[in-house]
């Protein structure tokens, strides 16, 4: 079974109705209407505007551009060459190139009547206005994203508890085995989840910003964190006495990941931790040594990990 998307119902209603209202109206070559249509339907509201704005202004230098050489040389298919050597350039500059296609229609038609005269033009106009405002009156409707976004939110936050899980029992449990299917999982989730963000900033022409967006950025942030520490812990071969306390800080950091904003009290309980250690004794072999540096970087990137978190105002939960 196929599955029919929203966008492909608003375009074959929204061509439906053009090509009706162009018939209704008795305009020559009325099926362009829906081809006018079909060309405007964009993914986001903004997108959709501004294709309908190239796509008006391109076909409004058509038609100067035809009446010029067509009227002003002669109706051969070489004048159409010439016409378009210097209509595209011409759309290029005025940010146009949209239009292209939908403005090389109207050229035809006006090539192909042989004269252009007044009435011509009042009927590629009007057909140019129904396809384009069909199609910006489709694009109204967009679907609310809202709970795809949490539902991507939630995922995101599930990946990154599974991960520091596997980091905690990694910290006491040295020969814990781990595919990291979560790491690839949650880099693919990040990527969709602000891709579909940004297409609903995209969707309400009076916002510029969206809180999922920026959500999403700072999650991303913390996750080339993640992925930088998780060699640093598995470098680690030994178990310290700092192993334990930094697997209960991890616990309970893990327990904590929500949209809300509570870095500042775990960033508190990391200067803890670093005071605590450093007033341990010295390490008494190389491997010792190495296992506490390796654990001391650790933190200085969860601290990071954590001054991410809280430069972000944070979410309703």
């Amino acid at each position: 079974m196929f599955k029919i998307g929203y966008r492909t119902a608003k375009t074959a209603l929204g061509t439906t109705i053009a090509i009706m209202i162009a018939q209704f109206f008795q305009l020559e070559n009325f099926p362009s209407a829906g081809i006018i249509t079909i060309l405007c339907i964009q993914v986001t509201k903004k997108k959709s505007l501004k294709s309908s704005w190239a796509r008006f202004l391109a076909c409004s230098i058509a038609m100067v551009f035809s009446f010029v050489f067509f009227e002003g040389l002669m109706y051969h298919p070489v004048i159409i060459g010439l016409l378009l050597l210097l209509f595209i350039p011409t759309t290029v500059i005025v940010k146009a190139t949209e239009g292209i296609v939908t403005s090389t229609v109207v050229i035809f038609h006006l090539y192909s009547a042989g004269e252009i005269t007044y009435d011509l033009i009042i009927n590629e106009v009007m057909l140019v206005t129904i396809g384009i405002g069909i199609a910006l009156i489709m694009n109204l409707y967009m679907p609310s994203v809202d709970k795809k976004l949490k539902e991507y939110q939630a995922s995101i936050e599930e990946n990154i508890a599974s991960i520091f899980k596997e980091i905690e029992l990694f910290i006491v449990q040295k020969d814990r085995k781990w595919d990291g299917v979560e790491i690839t999982k949650t880099a693919d989730l990040l990527n969709e989840a602000k891709t579909l963000a940004f297409r609903d900033v995209e969707n309400h022409f009076l916002r510029h910003e969206n809180s999922y967006y920026h959500y999403f950025k700072m999650r991303e942030k913390q996750f080339e964190i993640i992925e930088r520490v998780i060699p640093i812990i598995t470098s680690i071969q030994i178990e310290t006495e700092q192993s334990k306390d930094i697997a209960d800080f991890l616990h309970e950091l893990r327990l904590n990941i929500h949209p809300g904003n509570t870095a500042h009290r775990f960033l508190v309980q990391l200067l803890e931790l670093r005071e605590k250690f450093g007033a341990m004794e010295l390490p008494k072999s190389r491997e010792e040594f190495e296992a506490r540096a390796a654990l001391f970087h650790f933190l200085k990137e969860m601290e990071n990990y954590l001054v991410i978190k809280s430069q972000f105002k944070g979410m309703e939960t």
